[in-house]
Order: C-alpha cells, then sequence, then structure tokens
C-alpha cells in the first residue's frame, strides 16, 4: 500500500508549483514588455507619416496609454469573476489584435484605425502590469515585494531588446516590400500572441488556486464596501499616492528628454544613451527594490522613492544642455519610480482584504494609467509654453505635495493595519 503523501511533501509540492508559476509569469511578462517597447518605439512615428504633420504625433502614443487605463479595468473586473490566467491571457490575445491593426492602418495610410490598433496595444501592458499581483498573491507576506520586484524586473527584456527590434522588424518589412514602419507592429503582435499562448497554456494552476494562505479567497468571499471606500483608506491612498506621483512625474519628464535633448543640438546617439540609462533604472534593479521594500517596509521605501523622484527632479530642471548630468537625472528617475512601483504595489495588497484585492489593484492602476495619459499630453504643454526646466520644477513641487499627503495618511494608520 502506497502511503499519501506528507504534510511536508505536499508543502513541497505547493512551493515547486508557485515557483513555476511566478518565473511563467516573469516569462509572459518579458514577453509583453519587447512588444510594448518596440511597438511604441514607432507609433509617433507612424502617425506622423500618416498625417505628414507632427502636431499630433503624439496621439498614437497617448492610445496606449489610454488602452492600458481601460485595459487595467475591464481585465481586473474579469479576473474578479474568473482567473488571473483568462484575465492575463486575453489581455494579451487584445493586444496581439491591436498590433495586427496597426499594421494594417499604417499599410493602407488609416490614421484612426491606428488609434484604433494602438488602444488595443494598450491591453497588453495592463496585462504586462497586472501580473506582479498574481505573483505577490502566490508569496508569504514578508516575500511580497521581492515578487513584485521579480516580476517588474522583466521589463528589462523590452528596455534592452525592443528598441533595437523595432528598426530590424522595419527593415525586414521593407526587404519583403511592406510598409516598413508595419514591420515592428506584425512583430509586436507575434510576441504578444506567444505570451498569450504561455500563459493560457501553461499557467496551470492558477495563480488563484497557488494563493499564499495569506491570500487566499474563500468561496462566497466578495468585495465588502465599494471601492472609492477601499481607496480612501490610508494605507491604500498611501499606495495610490505613491503610484500615480511616480507615474505622472517619470512619464512627464521622460516623455520630453528626447525632444529637449534635440533642442540643445545633440545627436540620437546621446540621446539614446540618456533613454537607457533611464530604462535600466526603471526595470534592472527591481530586485534591489524589492528587498529594499522588504527589508525596511514598504512604508519607509515609497517615501525613500519620493527622495530619489525628487533629487531626480531638481536634476532635470538644472540640466538644460549637460548630456552627463542629464543621464543622471534620468537614471534616477527611472529608479525612482521602480522602487515606488515595487513598495507602492506592496503597500496597496498590504491594506485590503483578500477578496478585494483583485478589483483594488484593477482600480489602482487603472488610476495610475488615467494620470499617465494625462501628464503625456499635458507635458508637450509645458515645455511648449515654459520649457523643460520648468517642467523639472513641476515634478519636484508634485513630488513634495505627494510626500506631503503620505505623511498626513500614515498619522491616520491604526497601530494593527489590515489583514493580508
Amino acid at each position: 500500500m502506497i502511503a499519501p503523501p506528507s504534510g511536508e511533501q505536499r508543502e513541497d509540492t505547493l512551493t515547486r508549483a508557485r515557483r513555476r508559476a511566478t518565473w511563467l509569469l516573469v516569462a509572459a511578462a518579458a514577453l509583453g514588455s519587447v512588444a510594448n517597447i518596440a511597438a511604441m518605439t514607432v507609433a509617433a512615428i507612424a502617425a506622423r507619416e500618416l498625417l505628414g504633420d507632427a502636431a499630433l504625433a503624439g496621439a498614437s502614443t497617448t492610445t496606449i496609454v489610454v488602452g492600458s487605463a481601460v485595459g487595467t479595468s475591464v481585465l481586473a473586473w474579469l479576473m474578479v469573476r474568473s482567473t488571473r490566467r483568462l484575465g492575463l491571457g486575453l489581455g494579451m490575445l487584445v493586444a496581439m489584435s491591436g498590433g495586427l491593426i496597426s499594421a494594417w492602418a499604417v499599410a493602407t495610410g488609416t490614421f484612426v484605425a491606428l488609434l484604433g490598433g494602438t488602444m488595443l496595444l494598450g491591453f497588453g501592458s495592463a496585462s504586462t502590469q497586472l501580473s506582479r499581483y498574481a505573483a505577490a498573491d502566490m508569496a508569504a507576506p514578508e516575500a511580497r515585494a521581492q515578487a513584485i520586484g521579480l516580476v517588474v524586473w522583466a521589463g528589462t527584456a523590452g528596455a534592452i531588446i525592443g528598441p533595437n527590434l523595432a528598426p530590424l522588424a522595419a527593415s525586414m518589412a521593407g526587404d519583403l516590400g511592406a510598409a516598413e514602419l508595419a514591420g515592428p507592429f506584425v512583430v509586436a503582435a507575434i510576441i504578444m500572441a506567444l505570451a498569450s499562448g504561455l500563459l493560457f497554456t501553461l499557467l496551470r494552476p492558477d495563480p488563484y488556486e497557488l494563493a499564499h494562505e495569506s491570500s487566499r479567497i474563500e468561496p462566497g468571499e466578495g468585495v465588502s464596501e465599494p471601492m472609492w471606500r477601499i481607496m480612501r483608506r490610508p494605507r491604500v491612498a498611501m499606495a495610490v499616492v505613491a503610484l500615480v506621483v511616480g507615474q505622472v512625474v517619470m512619464i512627464g519628464i521622460m516623455t520630453m528628454t528626447p525632444l529637449h535633448m534635440d533642442d540643445h543640438g545633440h545627436d540620437l546617439g546621446a540621446v539614446g544613451l540618456v533613454i537607457s540609462a533611464h530604462t535600466l533604472g526603471m526595470f534592472a534593479l527591481s530586485p534591489l527594490s524589492g528587498r529594499i521594500a522588504a527589508g525596511i517596509g514598504a512604508i519607509p521605501a515609497v517615501l525613500a522613492a519620493a527622495a530619489v523622484l525628487a533629487l531626480a527632479a531638481m536634476l532635470a530642471a538644472v540640466a538644460p544642455s549637460d548630456g552627463l548630468l542629464l543621464g543622471l537625472a534620468l537614471f534616477l528617475l527611472g529608479y525612482g519610480w521602480n522602487l515606488g512601483l515595487v513598495a507602492g504595489s506592496a503597500l496597496l495588497v498590504s491594506g485590503v482584504e483578500h477578496a478585494e484585492r483583485t478589483a483594488a489593484e484593477g482600480a489602482a492602476d487603472t488610476l495610475v494609467w488615467s494620470a499617465s495619459a494625462l501628464a503625456s499630453l499635458s507635458s508637450g504643454l509645458i515645455v511648449a509654453t515654459l520649457g523643460f526646466g520648468a517642467l523639472g520644477l513641476i515634478g519636484l513641487v508634485l513630488v513634495v505635495s505627494g510626500v506631503a499627503a503620505m505623511l498626513r495618511l500614515r498619522g491616520q494608520l491604526s497601530p494593527v493595519p489590515v489583514p493580508s
């Protein structure tokens, strides 16, 4: 007679399944990041070519961000009612269709279709970002920040491969007699399809089934109160402030940096080095951010992230033409965003009940992406009217205001946090 597995054996099996699922999420997030950045690299250029005017060229990039906001809300709603696998996989599948529509739009010269396609591409970004919460669910409370950092670290692949893949795909499309700028969108669609297939076929059991005991939802559990009340809880509100401020300041300054450098006579090589430093800060040090948040706590970590963002904004404001100083500012800007994202996400998870998590995560990320869209639209107007230095100072003011709000909210925290 074969003895049933012991409790220790069952725990080992569960640990291995969680580790496997986490690395699958990392792989899918890496693929999604590569596809997103490859598409974003040419989105504005494609819009300018279709319109013959640069005035609305940024609209196609903005629609990706808007699509991310919409996608986050839709996918979170779906995951509350089904599984993580379905929501994350479907997001990549919708993004695949967006890539194909965008390629068709470029080939046929249809600007409106390009806007629609790039908006659907945003669903892939939403899926990539929501993956971090699926990893957090499978981790013990003390290891959640590190699990989030590991998934965010997957974005390093997009930062390195995406910008270099875009010109290669364009060249291949041209060699085949197709519109060159359609190539990156087709390649993005193929990569999104791979990510979707990976999630649908291999992410089994679902992360909900592998959730740590502290994250497990019992049958019949649901959201206990309206979302606006959940968002007003001090711990949750602190997390949302940290996430939104980091995203707005990062997007605002990053978006205008290439134009600012071009205005001061820097060539594309110098611009590329500065943006590479920025993306390195955004993703490569994510495991370190996870360790920091786990070591000192999520609240001190989001305040530390704000300090890094404030320094970056100040350096950007006083670096009108110095490429080296601007590169340092952009690296710090990227890392401040990263630390705030990892620690803020961990703080958010710790501030809600088990059954509220998926809905609250979706609501928070929807706010983040909506703010990101506003930042990408307003940064150009600010630079055109007040200059790049003013954009850095406005970023500094936003960070200081965010810190003041978070300190006020910290004073409202009860001694015992919401169970996580």
